[in-house]
């Protein structure tokens, strides 16, 4: 498979639901994506869904999705398979795919089929807190003020991925900027899924276990959070520790001269010594 970014078909998708908690019984009423690849737009999907229940009056003071428009809609049993052929052979990418994926694999439970956990699911809300720190905050509408998407955020699902895909676009702009163009790299720091965080991660710590025993130092490309800059550092590594949520790589840096500790999803690779 491609390296290149710019060469992958991502579905960026979003949902529209009867409230904020699937646990709770909310349902999605509405569900959008795009298929693209690069900048071009390949195909759209888009419908509304009949959840069965009522909209909360919180959710249609945002999505204005009236019981009128959802009467006639068809059930999620009808949608579900045409959305899942839709996705078929693409990444998925939404942005704060938390919610979105949430609330897709629950609406899959319901219909007794297994849940998305063999797709790649990346990110966008990850990518702008990562590449972009230091904003006051990261809503959709205002990462794309800040990176001068013109289009107003509607709260429908398919202008929110209309909006979520120039997002995308900026965002992948500033990568390509910054070096960091494959699809490897991509994974590291922007997928969703966490088991194919621990398993990077786990490779990585096996890596950095070797350069232990053996007293060598290891080179590497680095992702800094504090910045978003990416640097070529060498360390001579003394211990990998765990820290809350995340895995650290401790050792002594000899670009800053001091001992540092690294986040392991932030090392984008290993340079050949």
């Amino acid at each position: 498979m491609t390296e290149n970014i710019e060469e992958i078909e991502f579905t960026i998708f979003d949902t529209e639901t009867t409230g904020l908690d699937p646990a709770c019984g909310d349902r999605i009423v509405e569900l959008a994506a795009l298929r693209v690849k690069g900048e071009k737009k390949l195909a759209e999907f888009g419908a509304l869904v009949n959840p069965g229940r009522a909209v909360s009056p919180e959710a249609f003071a945002v999505n204005k999705i009236t019981p009128e428009m959802l009467a006639a809609a068809p059930g999620i049993e009808k949608i579900m398979p045409q959305f899942l052929e839709f996705i078929k052979g693409s990444y998925l990418c939404s942005y704060n795919a938390r919610f979105d994926l949430g609330f897709l694999n629950n609406e899959l439970r319901l219909l007794g089929r297994p849940a998305v956990e063999d797709l790649i699911v990346f990110d966008v809300l990850t990518m702008a807190r990562r590449l972009l720190p230091g904003l006051e905050r990261y809503p959709l509408w205002f990462v794309a003020q800040k990176l001068e998407v013109k289009q107003m955020q509607m709260h429908r699902a398919m202008a929110d991925v209309e909006m979520t895909r120039e997002v995308f676009n900026k965002l992948n702009k500033i990568c390509r900027d910054k070096g960091i163009p494959g699809f490897a790299d991509y994974c590291g720091l922007f997928a969703f899924n966490p088991e194919l965080l621990e398993h990077s991660n786990h490779r990585k710590t096996i890596l950095i276990q070797q350069h232990i025993v053996n007293k060598i130092p290891l080179k590497m490309r680095y992702f800094s959070s504090h910045d978003a800059r990416v640097s070529l550092r060498e360390v001579i590594p003394r211990e990998v520790r765990q820290e809350n949520k995340h895995q650290y790589l401790v050792g002594y840096c000899c670009l800053k001269k001091e001992e540092l500790t690294f986040r392991l999803d932030n090392i984008l690779s290993f340079e050949n010594p």
